[in-house]
């Protein structure tokens, strides 16, 4: 995995016994080498228990919002490859995935079971045109980090979450491009697939996606605003859950970012509690029992890189995002 920062996630709920729908996007009717605009003037695309909604302009033959696609054209800049994917192909070399493309907030609407629920996650990397674009520059959007490569640019999604209408306040931030490092050998723009973890916006009827960048002009960002989705999974159907409670109120982690060893400071240690280390891509690296608030974990072996670190009672759970430097 390629170097890369989330903003601190706080995972909002523990699932027993859930069940969940994955989205794909692999039944599409997309043939090979190409896309799926909207130009069929439908409206969207639904796959398993979300539908994506889409905007196609028929004067300019263009779409805002969602499309799907399996272009893997990973070299040729600008507008005219919109749809490719930077990695080659969708995530775990699967053929298709979502594009999103769009200057002003767009939403994801969950169907079925899955409203009102929490939303796990999905996987998402850079169009082949904002990579190379942020990259080399173009002659719409400059070079991210500017000629010196110390100009602090980035390129950044957030993503919120409606339930009954109402804007939930929390939200959850990925940085597709950051030029912010004091050690600009840090910057990255992402260029793998990459695990959101959305769980902390609670439950949701709908999912809305908003792009910014530091390169703005005139008429807005200058920055292709595109981000692509695979592998999305909601959930459908919950039989038991945990109380959540909020990393900033019941659980400290410290050195943040660490080296060899963290320790924890938490309101919610008991008898059962348990530490568990994750990847960002939902892999469990570490899992032992927390006795005590002077006890180390040891984070020697693990890469340079972002985890999520949880502690779990029998009845509660909390989460917190650390770096291992």
């Amino acid at each position: 995995m390629k170097k890369h920062l989330l903003s601190t996630l706080l995972c909002l709920t523990t699932l027993i016994g859930a069940a969940q729908t994955l989205s794909d996007f692999e039944t599409q009717p997309v043939l090979a080498d190409s896309f799926l605009n909207g130009s069929d003037l439908l409206g969207g695309f639904q796959d398993g228990n979300i539908f994506l909604p889409n905007s196609f302009n028929t004067q300019y033959n263009s779409f805002s919002g969602w499309a799907i696609s399996n272009q893997a054209d990973t070299l040729t800049p600008g507008y005219l490859n919109q749809h490719s994917s930077i990695t080659g192909g969708g995530y775990d070399q699967s053929s298709n995935f979502a594009v999103f493309f769009s200057s002003s907030p767009r939403i994801l609407e969950l169907r079925n079971e899955a409203v009102g629920k929490p939303v796990e996650g999905f996987y998402i990397t850079n169009s082949t045109y904002a990579y190379l674009s942020m990259l080399d520059g173009d002659g719409f959007a400059k070079k991210f980090g500017g000629v010196t490569g110390a100009d602090p640019d980035y390129f950044l999604l957030t993503i919120k979450g409606y339930q009954g209408g109402e804007l939930l306040a929390d939200s959850v931030d990925f940085y597709l491009a950051d030029y912010r490092f004091e050690d600009n050998s840090e910057d990255y723009i992402v260029k793998d697939w990459t695990f959101v973890d959305l769980m902390s916006l609670g439950p949701v009827d709908s999912l809305i996606f908003s792009l910014s960048s530091t390169d703005n002009g005139q008429y807005g960002m200058n920055t292709p605003a595109y981000f692509l989705m695979d592998n999305l999974k909601t959930t459908d159907g919950v039989t038991a859950t945990k109380e959540v409670v909020s990393a900033r109120e019941w659980m400290r982690v410290y050195p943040n970012p660490s080296t060899n060893f963290l320790q924890i400071r938490s309101a919610l240690v008991d008898e059962t509690s348990i530490i568990s280390i994750y990847s960002l891509d939902g892999s469990l690296l570490l899992k032992e029992r927390y006795r005590n608030e002077g006890q180390r974990i040891d984070v020697q072996t693990l890469p340079k890189g972002s985890y999520m670190i949880r502690l779990e009672t029998a009845e509660k759970v909390s989460s917190q995002l650390f770096i291992k430097s």
